[in-house]
């Protein structure tokens, strides 16, 4: 009686070390889903929150979020190689993806995703995608300048008689993913030339929007920003752009050029399936809707997706072709470097 006594503790025991086992198990993985996903977030912090807001609300998903400027956050992936704990990093250009995929960092975008967007708005090797898109404009005094004035070419302000009257912000990852599509477009003697009458022509300024206010009040003429600054200030009381009138060059001119905010998963993600589908859903309806309907006033580019009704409809644009996976951040930072310019 005694012996099928402890035989019947004992298996009871072992019951409940298995149950209790198996409990943490679950727990753990339960842990291991929660966990959520880290974002390196180099696009403007508020439209990035936005798309992370309704991420998690869909899906339940947390997101952690790491925000910092293109080329600082890919610089820094590209250090942290494979330990870095990024699932996924969005930028508000190509030229980081670029660096971060020339690295070899990234994994395939899923199909399905890639899909979502069309060929000339994400790189023909399918590593990371688009997710928005700015066109490049030349932002101009009104009051100073009608139509028939203005430069027909972005190439047009490297000639002597724009010296002083135009200003640009070199410095920043805007400007460089300019320079990177001159350089791809027209290759490195013209993009040398041009950068040599930039340094020489031009007023240096700590980013478009300081640029624009200076178009405003008179400083200069025009200034090479990207579109959406002119229209945030719009929306709201437009004091800094009340002078200031768009001009687009279109005829696939290099100043046409529309620069792709692009989104990629780690290939070091331990969240791979959760990255991917942050990027799908960025990509897709609800995450286009965001720039539709959200006050960023950046293009969507997922298919049939609509951009904000007050922009200038991306087809009409007439923007040069250029393959965002061949634009070099390095030998743009070579050449601006050569030329005094940063």
């Amino acid at each position: 009686m005694t012996t099928s006594l402890n035989r019947l503790s004992g298996a009871l025991a072992l019951a409940a070390s298995l149950v209790a086992a198996t409990s943490l198990a679950t727990g753990a993985a339960v842990a291991q889903e929660s966990e959520g996903i880290v974002v390196y977030n180099a696009q403007h912090e508020s439209l990035g929150r936005e798309w992370i807001d309704a991420f998690t609300k869909a899906t339940g998903i947390k997101v952690t979020v790491r925000q910092g400027s293109d080329m600082q956050l890919a610089n820094q992936i590209v250090q942290e190689g494979d330990a870095s704990p990024a699932d996924v990093f969005l930028t508000e250009n190509s030229p980081a993806m670029t660096l971060v995929d020339a690295a070899g960092l990234f994994t395939p975008v899923d199909k399905e995703t890639l899909e979502q967007v069309p060929e000339q708005y994400r790189p023909s090797d399918g590593m990371w995608t688009g997710i928005a898109a700015r066109s490049t404009v030349f932002a101009y005094d009104k009051t100073k300048l009608t139509e028939d004035k203005l430069p027909k070419s972005l190439l047009d302000l490297a000639d002597p008689a724009w010296k002083g009257r135009w200003g640009a912000a070199p410095a920043g990852a805007d400007f460089q993913a300019i320079v990177s599509a001159l350089l791809e477009l027209k290759g490195e003697e013209a993009t040398a030339a041009w950068l040599k009458a930039l340094k020489e022509n031009s007023t240096p300024y700590k980013g478009n929007s300081v640029a624009m206010k200076a178009v405003n009040a008179g400083e200069v003429e025009g200034a090479v920003i990207y579109h959406y600054y002119w229209f945030g200030d719009q929306a709201k009381t437009g004091e800094n752009s009340k002078n200031v009138a768009l001009h687009y060059f279109k005829n696939q001119d290099p100043g046409a050029f529309v620069s792709i905010s692009g989104g990629g998963v780690l290939k070091s993600s331990q969240h791979a399936k959760e990255a991917q589908a942050f990027l799908k859903f960025v990509t897709g309806k609800p995450g286009q809707d965001i720039l539709k309907n959200g006050t960023s006033y950046e293009y969507a580019v997922g298919k049939d997706a609509a951009s904000n009704e007050k922009l200038v409809p991306l087809a009409d644009l007439d923007a040069p072709k250029v393959d965002a996976a061949n634009l070099n951040s390095k030998k743009v930072t070579e050449l601006m470097t050569a030329a005094g310019i940063i």
